[in-house]
């Protein structure tokens, strides 16, 4: 397992395959990712533990234990922790796939 420090929290790197990649990632409360879309990459994120505000396209969708959603290329999106957060995101393989709009600490 590689394990990536976030200033959001930290990314687990479970397994790595030909078709499929899967993630567990720590959001803190009161932190959250890039606001970002993906050319190619296809992710589905499943709450394991706490509250994550979803912000996809224009909605806000409030995650809890036990719920999921599948974000699509080209669908702008963020995850925010409302309490100390865990899920697990299963996606295609492009790991760089990303395009950031937006973050709150200044990455490109």
């Amino acid at each position: 397992m590689l394990t990536i420090d976030k200033p959001w929290g930290k990314e687990e790197i479970l397994t790595v395959q030909d078709k499929y990649v899967i993630k567990r990632l720590h959001i803190a409360k009161g932190k959250r990712c890039s606001l970002q879309y993906h050319r190619y990459k296809t992710e589905t994120i499943y709450i394991l533990s706490g509250a994550l505000l979803l912000y996809l396209d224009k909605q806000v969708i409030i995650m809890l234990p036990g719920d999921f959603h599948t974000i699509v290329p080209g669908e702008v999106h963020r995850m925010e922790g409302q309490e100390n957060s865990v899920y697990l995101e299963s996606s295609t393989t492009e790991l760089n796939d990303v395009i950031r709009m937006e973050d709150d600490y200044g990455r490109k």
